[in-house]
């Protein structure tokens, strides 16, 4: 039983969610789509994705304009290509 506890708290440790979104700078007009790795704490709603991810996004001069959806890991690397040169954000 012990095994199994520590299997499973092991497992949730290294579950990861991420979201992709949408920002814009403005003068001149430029859009983004990127991606960006969510503490667990912000993998339950858009809206909590959304309060993690404003600030981040603006640290590198982006306004968040909305996040399209939270993702697993699976999904991320599916969409990660879609992401060109638009790194991953922490």
């Amino acid at each position: 039983m012990t095994a199994a506890l520590l299997l499973a708290l092991a497992t949730q440790a290294s579950a990861q969610c991420y979201a992709d979104y949408k920002a814009k700078q403005d003068n001149p007009l430029r859009l983004q789509y990127g991606l960006i790795e969510l503490p667990d704490s912000a993998c339950g709603s858009i809206a909590a994705a959304t309060r993690y991810a404003t600030p981040v996004v603006a640290g590198s001069g982006w306004t968040l304009l909305q996040i399209e959806s939270i993702l697993t890991r699976t999904q991320f690397e599916a969409r990660r290509a879609n992401a060109g040169a638009i790194h991953l954000r922490r």
